[in-house]
């Protein structure tokens, strides 16, 4: 088994500042980057240098990883809309189903190979576990969305009834019942 990249022994921080530097510049400007990353190690006094070419190899993997990713995300996006399914949870569901389906493909494939790949298995449960965090978050930003437009129709109800009592149309008692049948109390 070769060793271990030295940018795989990168500490998280560092490997999340290395992706957002290479999404910045567009996955360019390798060597500038390269410098910068050593930078920050050294001043975190760590001892480990990066090359250009080491940070042009992640850099091309993971810009590889991003159009995957976005080409899920548009795919999943369009298939929903096919279907007039237009619900953002669904759509964290479909994508959701999509990456466990390629994880377990990849794991197996490991499997048959003889060895799995524990920073394969590190990078597949993070991106899981950030979906179904995201896809909770959208539900409850949508049940609250829900809870305030059901209490816009409560209250336009009510207004309503009222007006309607005022005018003489209905009485107070059949006003009353309305509430009780529509669950307004």
């Amino acid at each position: 088994m070769p060793p271990r990249r030295k940018i795989d022994m990168l500490p998280e921080e560092q490997r999340d500042w290395l992706k957002t530097a290479l999404k910045d510049s567009g996955f360019s400007g390798y060597e500038q980057i390269a410098t910068a990353l050593n930078d920050k190690l050294a001043a975190s006094g760590s001892a480990i240098t990066i090359g250009k070419s080491a940070v042009h190899s992640f850099g091309q993997e993971y810009s590889e990883y991003v159009k995957l990713q976005a080409e899920a995300s548009s795919w999943a996006e369009s298939w929903m809309g096919e279907q007039g399914l237009g619900d953002e949870a669904q759509r964290h569901s479909v994508l959701f189903q999509m990456l466990t389906t390629v994880a377990f493909k990849v794991m197996k494939e490991q499997m048959l190979e003889g060895e799995v790949d524990p920073k394969d298995l590190h990078f597949m449960g993070k991106m899981l576990k950030d979906i179904m965090s995201s896809a909770g978050l959208r539900e409850k930003m949508l049940e609250g969305e829900r809870a305030r437009v059901a209490e816009e129709i409560r209250n336009a109800a009510t207004a309503d009834l009222d007006a309607a009592v005022e005018s003489g149309a209905i009485d107070i008692e059949a006003a009353k019942k309305a509430r009780e049948i529509m669950g307004f109390g």
